[in-house]
């Protein structure tokens, strides 16, 4: 008799535990969730750190070497943008207003005075300008522009290109 009653409380207790919810474990979630962060931040630093303008088409390069953070001037199909700040439409420059292309040269004098963007900033040559320039504008404004900015004091001038792989076809 004292065993049924054993028997009994035991299928009682197993059933009572049979109709409670299951419990869910959260910390090897969590632990999953904490490493793909850590994961992403640590992978974060590939990305290329250029401003997204769809309104420009850049042209492609072969080369190898990922840009750094730099002053970027860019140009669209109608206006010279610099750290994506309207300075000048194209029109005053291709109109050859007596505004041009000063305007943009003023601008980077004062950005160069303003903010020290090395420690070798006292050296020409060491000041980084990035452009940025659909590949549809023509050669002689990009130069005009190369010339402004090596005359308000930028003598190192990248230009921004898509990289493609280095095997022809």
């Amino acid at each position: 008799m004292n065993s049924d009653r054993r028997l009994t409380r035991r299928l009682q207790q197993h059933q009572e535990r049979a109709r409670r919810w299951p419990v869910l474990n959260l910390v090897p979630l969590m632990d999953v969730f904490t490493i793909l962060v850590f994961f992403f931040l640590v992978h974060s630093t590939d990305v290329a750190m250029t401003a997204d303008h769809s309104s420009i088409e850049l042209p492609e390069s072969v080369a190898d070497r990922k840009p750094r953070e730099t002053l970027i001037v860019t140009i669209t199909r109608d206006s010279i943008l610099l750290q994506g700040e309207p300075v000048v439409a194209l029109d005053a420059v291709s109109g050859g207003t007596a505004g041009g292309l000063g305007v943009l040269r003023t601008q980077l004098v004062e950005h160069r005075d303003r903010q020290r963007i090395l420690p070798q900033a006292e050296d020409p040559a060491g000041r980084e300008i990035m452009i940025m320039g659909d590949k549809s504008i023509p050669f002689a404004l990009l130069r005009q522009v190369m010339l402004t900015c090596e005359d308000a004091g930028f003598g190192r001038i990248s230009l921004t290109v898509i990289q493609r792989s280095g095997q022809p076809g």
